[in-house]
């Protein structure tokens, strides 16, 4: 006999088929290249978000082997452990001395750095006001937190203000990130941060994982925009995104930092990241700091404008989103058109990723296109030529 528990998975899959939100695994070779193959055929790959092409430097991968030569690949156990060498405490100190905050601490990814912080620092009686459109991982954790949670409207300085007037005699997180992953746009904070710093209780938190070595000086992120410092009191990094490789850090206030590794459950029974991962990031944001960051941040930028002036001259009937960043969204509207679009793309040989409910809103269904650093010039004319194509 069929388990309750089977049924109850059944049905589920049942509903998500009927709403063409079904997701599906696909084995794929050199996701993180300029060119991918999935069953055997090669296709541009516009669903990457290795925004500068880190993940295949020479000196990223050289450091890396090293490190796995010398040292092995698992750290061995949790930082509180034996996971916690002068290598993982060189690269907190390179990170909070370059982002000028007093203490960093490295993660496994930057889901769990959003869970750990949100966990441990809120309890009950406190509010965390979360902009709409924030990362699931940073929603997902306020709803699972003591705290109440309450959102407010999509880069909405009024909508923020009027709860931060509302509830202001209780601790307030303000949470949202810097670059949208799923609109592209980024948060208003030189805006939202004198609101926020007018009152005592409320903190500000900003997950730049798609600003962190893009955007700012020297690829300093969204909080350091136009060479202006909107530091928040605790800002989130991520590794898997520009800097190529994996892992996260939380930049924060000492006293933060000793309170995480004191309460967060995700810091203290994590095996801490390994060692080859923790030096072919130091490695990375050495380049990202140096002219070959610069470089590559110039040659994703002209891609950027010439794909954008490009998808304007065709005059789609698709609405492109407002976006300066790597994340071009296209919005289509239902999820069926958006995987015929995507289906059809793909016959030209264009990799693309169909976005859906409840990942975005319902009817923005979208096709999400990342450009890096990566591609060329003959690239974006042969996705801008494959959209023209499929328009008609």
């Amino acid at each position: 006999m069929t388990s309750l528990w089977i049924q109850r998975c059944e049905k589920a899959l049942a509903i998500q088929k009927q709403k063409k939100a079904y997701r599906y695994r696909k084995l794929i070779s050199g996701g993180n290249d300029r060119i991918l193959t999935y069953q055997g055929k090669r296709y541009l790959n516009f669903s990457s978000n290795d925004y500068l092409g880190l993940a295949r430097h020479p000196e990223v991968i050289a450091a890396y082997q090293q490190v796995a030569i010398d040292e092995g690949i698992s750290s061995g156990g949790s930082g509180h452990v034996i996971g916690y060498s002068p290598r993982h405490q060189r690269l907190e100190n390179q990170l909070a001395n370059w982002l000028s905050f007093p203490r960093a601490l490295l993660f496994c990814s930057g889901y769990i750095a959003n869970q750990a912080v949100i966990s441990a620092l809120t309890t009950v009686g406190d509010y965390i006001f979360a902009d709409r459109l924030s990362h699931s991982s940073l929603l997902n954790a306020a709803i699972q937190s003591s705290a109440e949670l309450i959102r407010f409207r999509h880069n909405d300085i009024s909508s923020l203000q009027h709860l931060l007037q509302r509830f202001c005699q209780s601790n307030c997180l303000v949470i949202t990130e810097g670059v949208f992953s799923m609109d592209g746009d980024q948060a208003p904070l030189s805006t939202m941060i004198p609101y926020i710093r007018a009152v005592d209780s409320s903190w500000l938190m900003v997950d730049d994982a798609h600003g962190f070595g893009i955007l700012g000086l020297d690829g300093c992120g969204c909080c350091w925009d136009l060479n202006q410092d909107f530091r928040p009191e605790i800002l989130i990094v991520n590794f898997s995104k520009a800097v190529g490789v994996s892992g996260a850090a939380v930049l924060c206030q000492e006293q933060v930092a000793e309170y995480l590794i004191q309460f967060s459950s995700h810091l203290i029974y994590s095996t801490a990241l390994p060692p080859a991962i923790v030096a072919a990031t130091e490695v990375a944001l050495t380049l990202i700091r140096t002219i070959t960051g610069k470089a590559l941040r110039q040659q994703l930028q002209d891609n950027i404008n010439h794909f954008r002036y490009g998808i304007q001259a065709l005059g789609l009937g698709y609405r492109l989103l407002p976006s300066i960043t790597a994340i071009q969204p296209l919005l289509i509207g239902d999820n069926l058109s958006t995987l015929n679009l995507v289906s059809q793309l793909r016959e030209q040989g264009l990799w693309l990723t169909a976005i859906r409910p409840p990942t975005v809103p319902p009817n923005s269904a979208r096709i999400r296109i990342t450009l890096t650093a990566a591609h060329n010039y003959n690239d974006i004319e042969q996705l801008l030529e494959a959209l023209a194509n499929v328009n008609k």
